[in-house]
């Protein structure tokens, strides 16, 4: 074979084998520059089909290049052709508050064209991500079918129409969920207990300030305005007659009377204040110390709203005169708590 013949044999086998290397390097530029978005999430308000409710993206992209748009694509499957998650919709989405650290701190707007897709831009955008970026979007409906997990696939541009200077993607999945409805019920209730049936005053003189006894109630509701607490009955009576009824009146030795009220006394020394994590409180001609009163069919404590339970002690106090007649006194009194729906 001659020198010539032999040399362009070599010419030929050098541009076959540069051909081949420039074709097994080439890889077009926008793949090339692509990289994967990290720590990446999103959060969803409602996990309901069909719900209205708000996205929130957080991820942290690789690229130091400023961005001008992001497309968010609600797909059925993490790769491959997106085929959109059915019932997603961004139509009605907005912005929750400007992005964070995807480079300018306003001039974000949200695209509701595409409705698959969540989409913002901002055109005059030059300053580069930093950081990790948060993404917020309200009023996005969730894909229609229930217990369905739907996968957000995340892509940055470096041009303000989603497809111009692709940057970095990433994939996040979500899923709908089935809705549990939990019920009860809370029956109307009104506690009230009384702690004695009988109370001995004993001997009374005229001597003596006041002879005294107690009982206890005990009184709770879950009424929305409460309730009140009435009694009725009479005064300490014997067959020649009754003893006057205090009027929010001192107990005083040789002063004959009967009343009672809620309150801690020291003359005499009988009785507590109300007691209790609820709200009742003991009513006007009740609620004074050393004061007492009896005029049957008053109210003599109440609670404005629904309430924990209070304990009443009811003050029992009695005088005689010289002039009082001899006998056996007794009384029935009947106490009614009465709860408002």
């Amino acid at each position: 074979m001659s020198k010539i013949r032999i040399r362009s044999f070599l010419n030929k086998l050098v541009a076959v084998v540069m051909t081949v290397a420039m074709v097994g390097i080439y890889v077009p530029t926008s793949m090339a520059s692509a990289a994967a978005i990290t720590n990446r999430k999103v959060v969803i308000g409602s996990s309901a089909p069909s719900a209205s409710t708000s996205y929130t993206f957080t991820f942290t992209v690789p690229t130091a290049t400023a961005i001008q748009s992001v497309d968010f694509a609600a797909c059925t499957t993490a790769s491959g052709a997106c085929t959109p998650a059915p019932g997603f919709s961004s139509g009605s989405s907005t912005l929750t508050s400007q992005p964070t650290n995807l480079g300018a701190a306003s001039g974000w707007t949200v695209s509701t064209a595409t409705s698959t897709s969540l989409r913002l831009s901002n055109a005059s955008n030059a300053t580069a991500p930093t950081g990790s970026q948060t993404v917020g979007f309200s009023s996005v409906t969730n894909p229609s079918a229930a217990n369905s997990t739907f996968f957000v696939r995340i892509t940055t541009y470096s041009g303000s129409n989603w497809s111009t200077g692709p940057l970095d993607t990433g994939v996040v999945a979500a899923a709908t969920a089935g809705q549990i409805t939990v019920t009860a019920t809370v029956d109307e209730s009104l506690t009230f207990t009384l702690s004695a049936a009988t109370v001995s005053l004993g001997t009374l003189t005229t001597g003596t300030t006041g002879k005294d006894g107690t009982t206890t109630m005990v009184a709770s509701t879950n009424g929305g305005t409460g309730y009140s607490i009435t009694y009725t009955g009479n005064s300490l009576t014997s067959p020649s007659g009754a003893l006057p009824s205090y009027a929010s009146s001192a107990s005083a030795a040789g002063t004959a009377g009967f009343g009672f009220n809620l309150m801690a006394n020291t003359t005499p020394s009988v009785g507590a204040n109300v007691s209790g994590s609820g709200t009742g409180t003991a009513f006007t001609g009740y609620g004074t110390a050393n004061a007492f009163t009896f005029n049957s069919g008053d109210k003599i404590a109440s609670a404005a709203a629904a309430t924990n339970s209070n304990t009443y002690t009811v003050s029992y106090v009695a005088n005689i005169a010289g002039s009082t007649p001899a006998g056996a006194y007794t009384t029935t009194l009947n106490y009614v708590a009465t709860p408002n729906f």
